[in-house]
């Protein structure tokens, strides 16, 4: 008997806990600016400036990133952005490429990531959403 109302005690805290944990807000996580915290602000800075602390290391100056739409006519180049980040887009401009080729990096890590997995999953899927989401980030720094 003693051990049913201690199990029934323990079970009721547990799920007491388990409710108030789902009733709680839950912080909203910035996944494109995480990406891009984690990948890019080391050369672009932190606000996508081009100035970020390893840009001394670097031939070429990083572009600002926050006009991107205003030198292309108002417009993001979100197609061109795209080819740059994945690596499949030539830049005959910056010489060598001094930008790490994030779509195969991130192709690794989700093939890494494959591997560990069973069941369903697209890593080419994750790969994309990935690019898109740092792109997006990058929307939000535009400047008139």
């Amino acid at each position: 008997m003693k051990k049913t109302i201690k199990g029934l005690v323990l079970l009721a805290c547990t799920l007491g806990a388990a409710f108030a944990q789902a009733q709680a807000p839950q912080a909203q996580i910035d996944l494109g600016k995480l990406e891009f915290s984690d990948n890019c602000a080391s050369c672009h800075g932190i606000e996508g400036k081009g100035n970020g602390s390893l840009v001394w290391l670097l031939q070429k100056s990083p572009p600002d990133l926050t006009q991107l739409a205003k030198k292309n006519g108002g417009v993001l180049p979100v197609n061109r952005m795209y080819a740059v980040i994945e690596g499949t887009a030539a830049v005959p401009a910056h010489g060598v490429r001094d930008m790490p080729v994030w779509g195969r990096d991130y192709s690794v890590e989700e093939s890494q990531r494959l591997r560990e997995a069973r069941g369903n999953y697209d890593s080419a899927a994750v790969v994309r959403a990935r690019i898109l989401t740092l792109i997006e980030y990058i929307s939000r720094l535009q400047t008139p």
